[in-house]
């Protein structure tokens, strides 16, 4: 899979995209990560990319023709199946959606910025707008970043062991049920003997009804 993300601070995305699973990711050569700076496309040698609101509205836009330059340039060199747009009207980011993108070939993420963008890139340039929350940050790149490990994780051969994703809080409408580690008894705090038993058949059972129990509790919304 291959993901280039639209910035206007590239900067920002190296960190959170350059260890742990994404960096092994990469070094496999299953994910290929991209960041291209907005600034490149700039409309003048200043390195404009945003502009005033019509309408005289308060705070910047980023403008619609380096963008469009931008993409354009992209997709002379491949199909993309999806052009993302980081935004906090867009749809909810969940683990059906990201199950979904994992299986595509190629994607842009645009990071919204300032006051956002001009209109017409969304009517016309975007395909899908992935929001993270009900909330605003400064910039769209920390959800550039967390769309790209969600999706990153989930492609074959990235985790070590690839059944572990399909035990994930969320996968079919689920919290994942409580994990423990040696030492069996710590402090009076005791591991459930269930775990330890050796009965697989037990354990599944346990680690069922806790998953429910878990998700009735914290997440009722889950199982509407």
């Amino acid at each position: 899979m291959r993901i280039d993300i639209i910035s206007v601070v590239p900067d920002l995305l190296h960190s959170p995209l350059s260890h742990s699973i994404m960096k092994r990711a990469q070094e496999k050569g299953l994910l290929e990560v991209n960041i291209i700076n907005l600034r490149d496309y700039a409309i003048n040698n200043h390195g404009q990319v945003d502009d005033y609101a019509f309408g005289g509205e308060a705070g910047m836009v980023l403008m619609i023709e380096p963008i469009d330059n931008c993409i354009q340039d992209l997709k002379k060199q491949r199909h993309y199946d999806e052009v993302i747009y980081t935004s906090p009207d867009g749809q909810t980011l969940n683990q059906g959606m990201a199950n979904q993108l994992s299986m595509k070939e190629n994607l842009i993420i645009l990071c919204g910025h300032y006051k956002g963008v001009d209109e017409r890139i969304r009517e016309h340039l975007i395909t899908k707008e992935i929001s993270i929350g009900d909330y605003v940050l400064s910039g769209g790149e920390l959800a550039a970043a967390v769309i790209t490990d969600c999706i990153g994780r989930l492609i074959p051969g990235v985790l070590n062991d690839e059944s572990s994703a399909l035990f994930d809080s969320f996968q079919d409408n689920l919290l994942s049920h409580p994990v423990y580690t040696r030492p069996a008894d710590y402090n009076g705090w005791k591991v459930p003997e269930v775990l330890y038993s050796g009965h697989q058949a037990n354990i599944k059972k346990w680690k069922e009804d806790q998953a429910l129990q878990r998700t009735q509790s914290r997440r009722p919304d889950l199982l509407k």
